[in-house]
């Protein structure tokens, strides 16, 4: 039976959140949504040929040694 009384402070709670409206600084949004300048990524060579780990197999399967 103890349940009344939580229910009700559960449900003043609750219309607390959904009417409470703070005081928005959308400056301070648009900087978080905007994050630090963005830098691109340096470019990998497709020169460089780190190798494969299955590259002994290829060799061996194909009778190369």
């Amino acid at each position: 039976m103890g349940r009344g009384r939580a229910k009700a402070k559960q449900t003043k709670v609750a219309r607390e959140l959904k009417y409470f409206s703070p005081n928005t600084d959308l400056s301070a949004l648009e900087r978080e949504l905007h994050g630090a300048t963005y830098d691109q990524p340096e470019r990998v060579s497709d020169d460089v040929d780190e190798g494969d780990d299955y590259d002994e197999y290829g060799k061996w399967a194909s009778g190369q040694r």
